[in-house]
């Protein structure tokens, strides 16, 4: 998960580049198409792909559905957000994946995880804010965050759907599936997308950008989440999401943007203090339900 955040905070420095000249869909769909063929041939290589994977294939396309809502709304809403304040909102997908956890698998949240996760919503909030009192008073929201918020709701649902519905394929099986099944979704509902982009004259970098959301925030990402979603609950999944803002400020030096001022910073220290929070939970006195997943 470590390696997760690190590889998706690419995705919105990338993406916030190029948001608005290509279609959300059209990219989308592409990016899928290039994912799947990069972890069928890993998948080929490895594990195989066994003819019992193929049973019900509905799975597949409730998670991949789910996954390209995620995907088509996140460059949507960086069409207006700024890459960091993206970021942020994609610090809140721990408490909704804590919400969706109890009600599709009855994980269990103990009090120093819910302290954390309200913690990290702090730090997050204050980054959407821009760390301006008087817009969080009038709870002012950009339309990019907005639109993205909804894209993390999917994600949240997504995460513990994963564990529910696996049958004990191989994560990179598991995954293959999902993202053919998200192609096929993205390539129906997108084509009008597709046929009207002029792909001929698109400038490298998003080509680029393209390939990196497809092999590195595709492909690696959703190996490495299928993997922990199926060792660890859903909130301690998710709570390395409290590492993107700081990954995406880092991104965002490297491409010369600069980095936020000094209260937004603090926000973004919020999401790491929640981290460190999560991560430590083991030494924490908590009581968990009988039969929890929770640690």
């Amino acid at each position: 998960m470590l390696c997760f955040s690190a590889l998706v905070a690419g995705s919105f420095s990338l993406g916030g580049l190029v948001a608005n000249e290509i279609a959300p869909t059209a990219l989308n769909a592409v990016r899928f198409v290039i994912a799947a063929v990069v972890i069928g041939v890993a998948a080929l290589a490895t594990t195989g792909i066994p003819r019992s994977a193929a049973q019900a294939p509905w799975r597949y396309l409730v998670l991949g559905g789910l996954f390209a809502t995620y995907f088509v709304l996140m460059f949507e809403g960086l069409k207006t957000a700024p890459p960091v304040s993206a970021a942020a909102v994609f610090t809140l997908t721990p408490v909704m994946a804590a919400v969706a956890g109890w009600v599709l698998l009855r994980q269990v949240t103990t009090p120093w995880m819910a302290l954390a996760l309200a913690v990290g919503g702090a730090g997050a909030l204050w980054v959407i804010f821009r760390a301006d009192l008087t817009a969080l008073r009038a709870f002012e929201i950009g339309q990019g965050e907005v639109i993205y918020f909804w894209g993390c709701a999917a994600h949240a649902i997504y995460t513990p759907m994963v564990r529910k519905l696996n049958r004990g394929e191989p994560a990179v099986v598991f995954t293959f599936g999902m993202l053919l099944a998200g192609g096929v979704l993205l390539w129906i509902y997108g084509w009008d997308d597709i046929r009207a982009t002029d792909w001929a004259a698109l400038r490298p970098l998003v080509w680029i950008t393209i390939f990196y959301v497809a092999i590195f925030a595709s492909a690696a990402t959703f190996v490495l989440l299928q993997f922990a979603t199926l060792h660890l609950p859903a909130a301690k999944v998710m709570a390395y999401t409290y590492l993107t803002p700081s990954w995406v400020i880092v991104w965002e030096i490297a491409l010369g943007h600069g980095a936020p001022t000094g209260l937004v910073l603090g926000g973004v220290a919020l999401t790491v203090v929640a981290l460190w929070m999560l991560l430590d939970v083991g030494k924490a006195p908590a009581t968990v339900a009988k039969g929890s997943d929770d640690v």
